[in-house]
């Protein structure tokens, strides 16, 4: 900051004259929106302006900048032209600017801040403006007081409020409430009253005001309170603030009545009547008095004692418990023992004068005693339980009972009574002995706990009963045991790291550690698969692929705690289960075919092997035909590839396919490949004879024709390639004066002429001309009739015409041509396939350059025949034909040697 302000006060210390602080105080409510005006920094400091300069003296603009971007210029915006100061997008929230609340708190770019604030409730935003040019130069300190308005409501720190107030606290207690509101608004608009919804008529609130302003609730007590009545009252704090409107705020209000010692033990009756048998054991209940404190805690504890007046013989003969007031008997009654006590008990509490009851005690005289059972237990016996493992042997021996008559007199018997697997048999040879024992094993996930009695009487019908506890102890003796032995699972491909797949559960009859079962996995487990020791959960921590292994078997160890450990085992199988996530793949992602030409419409082109590591329908693959599905078809269900219609290789000598794979997955995945059909010759075309273009066209050959001259060519041409369009030229049928005389060249079908002629050998000559071709295994052929007029002139066309329209009687000459190409047709041998299909794919590129070659060759023989025909060499008389060839004007040739 202080190096910018030396920047644009360094060069203008000239003007110091001119150069003054100053000091400009605003204030607005916080929460405004953005936009609104604060205040003009031109129109208060009295600055001129543009608008209110004369012409003649415009001085330049006013500016206007802040000169720190700190903490206060976030929440302005200013005009740098006309120095409007105005709120901007960001809200100003006093509560969260200003956090102290005792002084003033500014916020700003600067850094010191006087402590002469305008109110010790201030919220300033300070800002450092610089007015610009030099002319006007100065720094302006803006203060924006931040004036508080009622947003918040009260807010108890905590939601629940307990006071504990003495049950004894006079009228008017003051009790200060520890968590008095809070309210981050200042002024009227913080904490002014509390209440409460409910008083109960015996509380009320004030409020004390502190030095700092501080205000807290106290509680005073408006009545008198008993715990022993009402020990808690429940009601709402409610805090309002003095905003208009009031904003409030609550908290639940639990007052606790503590106890004090204000009751003292009671007894409900006086005096208790209790009639005792003189025959009557020690330890026989006699009676329980109890008393009533209606306090709390340690005022409320009770223990009774005999009053002074109790003489000796009964406090000896009878038994007081002092915690439970259980009176007893402790002696044995004989036949001088008194037959009525008096026992008179006090009940004692802390601080208070004892309660009293009588218990009248009056013993009745029994002439006859009954029997007695003396038990010697042989098993651990502790407080009348005896404590016995389980899978003890048969016939294991718990306790002797001695049965005897204390009188002598009579005969005493004994039985057992109860349920369980026990017997009491007389343990001879003594009279009065008795064996307990087990007759079965015991089991403790059976019954852990038998009750029985042995029972003694006499035969006057006296009889005692001896109650004996067995506690069956248990023993690890049970194996954990899954819920389920095979455990078949199923989970998706391309699963999720550590995903979920089930949880084991085992359980163990035994108990306590030997009940706790933990989990392991088998070791014909994989290592990616886990099991929770203590839940058993089953994961499996990395992806599954069902191309990979569909099908994984292993086992489970569920293992207890006891010593020693036991354990079962269980077999987990999981399913992988397909998910649509490979393509369908072509063995070869090209195919090339070769397929002979006029193959039958619907037959076998050739089978596209496609495969697709997914199961069911995922794994389904349709083919189809992207191009070319109006001439080939294929299979689907097969892979095969058929043509609708005969293909000829001479209209289009190769196709290139383009065949989709798709699977029958959601969503389906595709593949494509590449197919090439190379069509094979066969020889289904004979030559084709272009010129001479009709049988009854002619030419004049001159007499004076030189032997060896070339008279005239057959050219024709064969649609088919390799050996079956090439083509030899022979003359197989001759008419005329000499018909020797003329010979055509196998290879080129060019006429030359062999001897001279003489002047016989004037006239129409007709040679057959046979075109065929080398094709296999039989060739085809053409024939085309040349006719040659041997004048010096042709002086009557009409009667040559009339020579040409008759039949001409020629006989044939089977006679093979002689060229030098030998023929390649041989039987084939019982040889690889693939040397012959490789052979004529040669052969099928090979015959495309041919044809491309003849046609240039065409093209150059018509430009040669055209300049001859212009030259008048030659006179050509050409019929409509196949080949629409230009019309030629008749004349005279003279032929000479050339």
């Amino acid at each position: 900051h202080l190096l910018l302000f030396l920047l644009f006060v360094g060069p203008f210390n000239c003007f110091a004259s001119y150069s003054r602080a100053t000091e400009l105080f605003y204030s607005l409510n916080e929460g405004l929106p953005a936009g609104v005006l604060i205040g003009s920094l031109a129109s208060d400091l009295h600055l001129p302006t543009a608008a209110g300069q004369h012409p003649a003296s415009l001085q330049p603009p006013l500016s206007f900048t802040l000169a720190s971007h700190g903490l206060g210029g976030q929440y302005v915006q200013l005009d740098n032209r006309s120095g409007e100061l105005h709120t901007s997008a960001v809200e100003i929230d006093r509560e969260a600017l200003c956090v102290e609340s005792s002084g003033a708190t500014i916020l700003g770019g600067s850094a010191a801040v006087s402590s002469s604030s305008p109110s010790p409730e201030s919220c300033l935003l300070l800002l450092d403006v610089l007015v610009l040019p030099q002319e006007y130069f100065r720094l302006v300190k803006v203060k924006i007081a931040i004036r508080d308005v009622n947003d918040n409501a009260p807010r108890f720190p905590v939601p629940h409020i307990h006071l504990s107030v003495p049950e004894n606290a006079p009228v008017n207690t003051r009790l200060a409430i520890e968590h008095p509101a809070l309210d981050p608004d200042m002024g009227t608009n913080s904490v002014q009253t509390y209440r409460l919804r409910d008083n109960y008529g015996v509380f009320t609130l004030d409020v004390e005001e502190n030095e700092n302003g501080e205000r807290t609730p106290y509680l005073i007590v408006m009545g008198a309170l008993d715990r022993e009545t009402q020990d808690e009252y429940v009601t709402v704090i409610v805090a309002e603030d003095g905003g208009t409107p009031p904003l409030v705020g609550s908290a639940t209000l639990t007052i606790g009545i503590s106890d004090i010692n204000d009751n003292c033990p009671q007894f409900n009756d006086s005096q208790l009547n209790v009639t005792l048998y003189g025959n009557s054991s020690l330890g026989t209940h006699v009676a329980t008095v109890h008393a009533v404190d209606m306090d709390l805690g340690s005022n409320a504890v009770i223990t009774y004692s005999y009053s002074q007046k109790v003489p000796q013989p009964s406090r000896d003969l009878f038994h007081l418990n002092e915690s439970t007031g259980a009176v007893t008997l402790s002696a044995k009654i004989d036949g001088d023992t008194p037959r009525l006590h008096r026992l008179i008990i006090l009940g004692n509490g802390p601080g208070c004068i004892p309660a009293v009851i009588t218990v009248l005690v009056t013993i009745i005289k029994v002439m006859m005693r009954p029997p007695e059972v003396v038990p010697r237990f042989i098993a651990n016996e502790v407080e009348g339980v005896v404590y016995l493992k389980e899978l003890e042997p048969i016939n294991t021996p718990i306790a002797f009972f001695t049965i005897k008559d204390p009188d002598e007199k009579y005969k005493v018997s004994c039985y057992l009574d109860g349920d369980g697997p026990f017997r009491l048999t007389p343990y001879k040879p003594y009279n009065n002995e008795y064996l307990l024992e087990t007759t079965k094993p015991l089991d403790f996930e059976t019954q852990q706990l038998y009750e029985i009695s042995v029972v003694a009487w006499n035969s006057e019908g006296f009889h005692v009963k001896n109650v004996i506890k067995v506690q069956v102890l248990d023993d690890n003796d049970n194996s954990p045991v899954f819920s389920e032995q095979l455990i078949e699972l199923s989970i998706e491909e391309n699963n999720v790291p550590n995903a979920f797949l089930t949880k084991l559960h085992a359980t163990d009859a035994d108990s306590g550690e030997r009940g706790q079962v933990s989990y392991f996995l088998g070791p014909d487990a994989p290592s990616y698969f886990a099991l929770d020791k203590t839940t058993g959960v089953l994961t499996v921590s990395t992806q599954l692929d069902r191309e990979e292994k569909e099908k994984y078997r292993y086992t489970v160890k569920a293992v207890d705690s006891g010593f020693p450990p036991r354990e079962s085992i269980a077999t987990v199988t999981i399913t992988v289960l397909d998910k649509n996530d490979n393509s369908p793949r072509f063995i070869n992602k090209d195919f090339s075919f070769f397929v002979p030409e006029n193959f039958p419409g619907f037959g076998e082109i050739g089978v596209i092997s496609v495969t697709d590591a997914d199961a069911g329908q995922n794994g389904w693959v349709a083919l189809s035909v992207l191009n070319g599905s109006d001439i080939f078809v294929i299979d689907t269900g097969k892979g095969v590839l058929r043509a609708k219609v005969s293909l000829d290789r001479e209209q289009q000598s190769s196709y290139v396919l383009w065949i989709e794979a798709v699977d029958g997955g959601d969503p389906a995945l595709s593949s494509t490949a590449k197919i090439t059909i190379l069509l094979l010759d066969i020889n289904d075309n004979p030559p084709l004879v272009l010129f001479p273009q009709s049988n009854m066209s002619y030419l004049l050959v001159l007499p004076s024709t030189l032997p060896g001259s070339p008279i005239t060519e057959v050219y024709a041409v064969d649609k088919d390639t390799g050996m079956n369009a090439v083509i030899a030229y022979s003359i197989i049928g001759r008419r005329g004066p000499r018909p020797e005389s003329f010979r055509i060249d196998p290879k080129t079908g060019n006429i030359t002429l062999e001897e001279s002629l003489m002047q016989n050998d004037y006239g129409l000559y007709r040679l057959l001309v046979k075109v065929s071709d080398h094709g296999y295994p039989e060739p085809l052929h053409s024939t085309v009739m040349v006719n040659l007029f041997v004048n010096d002139t042709v002086s009557n066309e009409s009667y040559i015409e009339s020579l040409l329209r008759k039949e001409p009687d020629i006989s044939v000459e089977e006679k093979q041509p002689q060229i030098s190409i030998e023929p390649t047709h041989k039987k084939m041998e019982s040889a690889s396939c693939m040397p012959t299909l490789v052979a004529l794919s040669i052969i099928s590129l090979g015959s495309i350059a041919l044809v491309t070659g003849m046609g240039i060759y065409i093209c150059l023989r018509k430009g040669k025949k055209h300049h001859r025909a212009d030259e008048n060499l030659e006179v050509q008389i050409p019929l409509n034909g196949r080949i629409n060839l230009h019309m030629l004007e008749k004349k005279p040739m003279e032929i000479s040697n050339i």
